[in-house]
């Protein structure tokens, strides 16, 4: 399983760490509860028709529960809370504070997952990829003012919506497909959000930069994101795939620096080489036996 684990890791990192860009282009297009809600309406039919093609499309409506609850925890709130924060942060300072999701998921596996305890080499793991963070973090230039500082905020507090999301999609994921729970949560999401993104509807039309940023959030870092995120949630559970948040900054901060030109600073290099040695460390792959299910 672990040949599989790191290559499913490296392209959510991918996607996800894309999506940050896409956010910041598109936020001062559209308003985020709009933006998320086009991107979660665009996702559900996408993974809806996957699913009516595998021919379990009754099988969603069976899953409304956990698709409220996952709707709600894992993407309509996290999502509009960071497209929020973003408006005032750049994409590396929002990837960089989501990078806090494993730290929110080691507190709340002791509590509800108490089988994935954390061993003293992934707690290591852990260390060293907030270490990472924290010198990414330090690298980044002051800006912003309580603005900031609020966005950053927002950000954190969807981290913990997301650990929570990945908690509980691993005790849903054991009796109910990924696809079905993608598919249910994502169509609850956008429902959730209707009437927020019906009061802020844009009144133009959008430039052609912010459209091709919601349909790139919606198609990769959604649609397929989903589809990748609940098997790696069944094959190596919450705690494992927490860790792709430690990837997260330096794939923004690349893209920032190919895409538009952001400066790469030392710091960045170092939080890099942290960040990575913790997403080694952390995914159990030092472990000399592997753990059997």
């Amino acid at each position: 399983m672990t040949r599989g684990y790191w290559p499913q890791l490296g392209l959510l990192a991918a996607m996800w760490g894309a999506s940050y860009l896409f956010i910041k282009v598109a936020v001062d297009e559209i308003a985020p509860a709009p933006m998320m809600f086009l991107r979660l309406a665009l996702a559900a039919g996408l993974l809806l028709a996957f699913v009516a093609r595998q021919g379990a499309l009754r099988d969603v409506a069976r899953a409304w529960r956990a698709g409220l609850v996952l709707g709600v925890v894992n993407a309509a709130l996290p999502f509009w809370l960071i497209a929020w924060g973003e408006q005032y942060v750049d994409s590396g300072v929002g990837a960089i504070a989501n990078a806090t999701v494993p730290l929110f998921n080691a507190l709340l596996v002791i509590r509800f997952l108490p089988s994935e305890r954390l061993s003293r080499t992934r707690l290591a793991g852990v260390v060293l990829g907030l270490a990472g963070v924290a010198v990414l973090t330090g690298g980044q230039p002051s800006a912003g003012g309580w603005s900031a500082v609020a966005g950053t905020l927002a950000v954190v507090v969807a981290s913990i919506a997301y650990a929570a999301g990945g908690v509980y999609g691993q005790l849903r994921v054991r009796a109910t497909s990924g696809p079905v729970l993608a598919a249910a949560s994502m169509s609850a999401g956008a429902l959730v959000l209707l009437p927020a993104a019906a009061w802020q509807f844009p009144r133009d039309m959008p430039n052609a930069e912010a459209v091709g940023s919601v349909l790139g959030l919606a198609v990769l870092g959604t649609a397929l994101a989903q589809l990748i995120l609940y098997r790696m949630l069944r094959l190596y559970g919450s705690a494992r795939l927490a860790l792709v948040t430690f990837l997260l900054p330096p794939v923004a901060l690349f893209y920032g620096a190919v895409l538009i030109d952001e400066p790469v600073r030392p710091e960045a290099v170092a939080g890099l080489a942290l960040i990575l040695a913790g997403v080694f460390v952390g995914s159990g792959k030092m472990r000399r036996r592997p753990q059997h299910a």
